[in-house]
């Protein structure tokens, strides 16, 4: 199997979402965490479902990066659940480049005895040089148990968990990742980030939106100028950053050290070529034709089977098709046979009945994937009563990996 590649497109940078066009931007600075470098400072953030082992072998095979895999949970991890070894095992070329995982947990003792045999035991096949720590779930089933994004509000708890992982981590980077708040009532941000900082943590990752936003409205960037300003660590931005421009502007309006990217590359893996060439200070963007889209579902498809089999790998890639064809003018008969395919050559035949056309530009800086209705956050009782109360939530730690 091999990559696909396509020709970019040498624009000066497409209209962003404010409707201002972008000019060519100098180079961003290389992303240091502790003794790894990042270049570009560019993240993939975890999805689940999403970044298993095919998907991050083909944004890789688009542009440089770290490569996050799925959220793995430190319960799952340390009794040694069979589904949550499969999922953290890295591929060779993981293995070759540096493999990065991010954890969820609550209890400090769990999530340090986790870290501990990716680093001592190895138990991904490799020893991982980053992990992550999740403090920015806003799902109501995590949150509801005082997880996510609800955890860093007991600041004592935060520390502890933080504290833990990096004493287990040694020489391994860890960083962390959260939201604003609770709500515009709870909020943590600060707290979390000088927390994290005076533990030592190598950086801190922000998405623009609280808990109770989920994933509506337009995220807020501003705080995560305000938290460049309250530490020295990196602070890494999330949230709407639909293209590269949009990393761009980014950058330049809150000084973060670089970018975390979840939906902005769904159904568009080759973001990540794109951002490598804006970091590098390239005007050059990839609009690829329809055929050449094509050209990269066939890869995507084809990873997943060769790790999963032939008929779950296509039945995995079904949720990929919709992202993939957004914008494009293909009929309703066409797309619903892709999202029932079962074989790599079903799905080669179907592809081959589209014709081929322009990349709709018209879909360039619009939202991608979930969307939702902002909500009240659940929390476990008496959550908010106390924020030094040092004791993991019970009940909160997950069973199964992947959120």
């Amino acid at each position: 199997m091999t990559a696909v590649h396509f020709r970019g497109s040498a624009r000066q940078g497409p209209p962003t979402l404010d409707g201002v066009t972008s000019t060519l931007a100098p180079a961003v600075a290389p992303l240091r965490l502790g003794p790894l470098t990042v270049d570009p400072a560019v993240v993939l953030a975890p999805m689940a479902g999403i970044t298993n082992p095919a998907f991050r072998t083909l944004c890789r095979e688009f542009g440089a990066g770290l490569y996050v895999c799925e959220m793995i949970t430190t319960r799952a991890l340390v009794e040694r659940n069979e589904k949550t070894l499969r999922m953290i095992r890295a591929t060779p070329e993981e293995a070759a480049a540096g493999f990065s995982v991010q954890l969820y947990g609550v209890d400090p003792a769990t999530v340090g005895r986790a870290v501990e045999m990716l680093v001592d035991e190895e138990v991904a096949g490799t020893r991982p040089a980053h992990v992550d720590l999740n403090f920015g779930c806003p799902v109501p089933k995590v949150t509801r148990k005082g997880g996510g994004s609800a955890l860093p509000w007991r600041r004592v708890l935060f520390r502890d968990i933080v504290r833990a992982a990096v004493r287990a981590a040694r020489d391994v980077p860890v960083t962390v990742k959260t939201r604003i708040g609770i709500d515009a009532d709870h909020v943590t941000y600060l707290d979390a980030g000088r927390i994290a900082q005076d533990e030592g943590a190598a950086a801190i990752t922000l998405h623009g939106r609280t808990a109770d936003q989920l994933y509506s409205g337009t995220a807020d960037w501003a705080p995560i100028a305000r938290l460049v300003e309250a530490v020295d660590i990196p602070v890494l931005g999330n949230g709407d950053v639909w293209e590269a421009d949009d990393a761009l502007r980014m950058v330049d309006t809150t000084g973060c050290a670089g970018v975390v990217i979840g939906r902005g590359c769904l159904g568009r893996p080759w973001l990540f070529g794109d951002l490598a060439a804006a970091f590098a200070g390239s005007p050059r963007r990839a609009l690829p034709t329809l055929r050449e889209v094509a050209a990269v579902m066939h890869r995507h498809a084809q990873l997943l089977s060769a790790g999963q089999g032939e008929l779950h790998g296509c039945t995995d890639f079904r949720k990929h098709v919709a992202w993939y064809l957004k914008g494009f003018s293909v009929g309703s008969d066409v797309r619903r046979a892709l999202a029932m395919v079962s074989s790599l050559d079903e799905l080669a035949g179907l592809l081959d009945r589209i014709e081929d056309q322009p990349y709709p530009t018209a879909v360039l800086g619009g939202p991608r994937g979930r969307t939702s209705s902002p909500r009240p956050v659940a929390l476990p009782e008496g959550w908010l009563d106390d924020r030094d109360d040092p004791r993991p939530p019970a009940g909160a730690e997950l069973e199964t990996s992947g959120g």
